[in-house]
């Protein structure tokens, strides 16, 4: 039996949307963004969701992720409601095109489809330049690259995506990055590159300050808890978190976040380190609660030589004091913090959390040190800042009488997924 080109589901229960107001987008007279992202919407809520939800004020958002290997053999496009005027198409197309010119020329016309029915000419915004392959043909009022990652030095990396990102750059009108390294790097291949590090939802991660319930996963742990949450992948320094779980057999390790890219068999495996899986991005605070000290143990090498981590201002914000391998962009802008603790090897890094666990005996002054240090830092003003610099690009009503509107008026939601 052959599948309809557009399946429609809809993972907001509660709300009442036909399959009409999903795919047309009736009666909206926001202009369309269409997001083409590497990162899927429900996997870890980052960078991307963020800024599409407050974009989504603005805009009608289409968050199209990277194609799902389809056991029939027809193409289709599923579309969910993510948040409000956020729409996320996802491509299913068949296994064997996964990766091929075929499939690549699916995607084109599942796009091109949906937005021939929707009726909308969208501004472009790239988290990958691989999706330039099947839009390059989109003529754009407005092309914007949010560079968040050096996805080129990740594990798996297509050889193909230097190509593109050189392309996409000769495309793009704005150049953001997630970082200051990743700027110095990028702003000799663009004339408007933009630093826009990732920003902090305070009001959210503050609740760790608060006395929680735990969840029945971690309050089975007893003794001093240090935790990690994050992607578990190539960027974590294995070999540090074992030195430390065997140094400091009191100590225990809490480590919160889904295994990918690596052979989870490769993991250090000590009765004081616990994988406890991905949470949700509201179970974080919960978890957070519950550690003495947050830790940020990345490997020195090409695949973090240009992150910058959003979790450092996060765990600040649940007044936690943070210990961190020298990350560059974490040294530049909180290396001079008394709560951002920098070690290089693994006896120092231990000797750092002896100092943060000491500091926690007075959290009161953690979490007062770390007001001042976050303050003026919201997802709000760096969505402000962004769409700011877009402004000159868009013929629409000018943005500081928008934005002012917004923040008076209009509290951004996060989490309605």
């Amino acid at each position: 039996m052959s599948r309809s080109p557009f399946e429609v589901k809809n993972i907001k229960p509660h709300a009442a949307h036909n399959s009409q107001g999903l795919l047309a987008l009736p009666g909206n007279s926001k202009p369309a963004l269409l997001c083409l992202s590497h990162l899927r919407w429900d996997f870890v809520y980052q960078r991307p969701q963020h800024l599409m939800s407050r974009f989504s004020k603005m805009f009608q958002v289409l968050f199209f992720e990277e194609p799902i290997a389809s056991e029939g053999e027809t193409a289709w496009l599923e579309v969910k409601m993510a948040h409000e005027d956020v729409r996320v198409l996802i491509p299913h197309i068949p296994a064997r095109e996964i990766g091929t010119t075929g499939g690549t020329d699916l995607l084109r016309s599942l796009l091109d489809r949906y937005l021939m029915i929707a009726d909308v000419d969208p501004i472009l915004w790239y988290y990958t330049p691989m999706s330039l392959s099947f839009t390059d043909h989109i003529n754009a009022s407005l092309v914007v690259y949010d560079c968040m990652d050096e996805l080129s030095a990740f594990l798996g990396a297509p050889p193909e995506l230097l190509g593109y990102e050189k392309a996409l750059f000769k495309k793009a009108d704005i150049v953001f990055t997630g970082g200051y390294s990743l700027y110095d790097t990028k702003r000799k291949q663009h004339q408007n590159v933009h630093p826009i590090p990732s920003s902090v939802d305070t009001v959210h991660f503050g609740k760790a300050r608060l006395v929680n319930e735990q969840p029945v996963d971690q309050a089975n742990i007893a003794g001093p808890k240090i935790g990690f949450y994050g992607v578990i992948d190539e960027r974590i320094d294995v070999a540090l978190i074992r030195e430390i779980a065997t140094a400091r057999p009191d100590w225990q390790l809490v480590m919160i976040g889904p295994i990918v890219k690596i052979n989870p068999e490769t993991l250090p495996r000590l009765p004081n380190i616990h994988y406890l899986g991905p949470k949700t991005y509201d179970e974080l605070p919960v978890y957070l609660s519950g550690w003495k000290v947050a830790l940020m143990p990345f490997a020195i090498n090409q695949s973090t030589r240009f992150i910058s981590p959003t979790k450092t201002p996060e765990y600040l914000a649940g007044g936690r004091p943070v210990v961190s391998t020298p990350i560059h962009d974490v040294v530049r802008m909180y290396g001079e913090s008394e709560l951002v603790l920098i070690a290089a090897e693994s006896q120092a890094f231990i000797d750092s959390i002896e100092m943060a666990l000491e500091a926690m005996e007075n959290p009161a002054v953690i979490s007062a040190k770390a007001d001042s240090i976050l303050r003026g830092m919201s997802w709000d003003k760096t969505w402000q800042k962004m769409y700011l610099q877009m402004e000159d690009k868009l013929q629409i009503s000018p943005a500081n009488a928008f934005l002012s509107k917004v923040s008076q008026t209009s509290p951004v939601l996060l989490g309605s997924s």
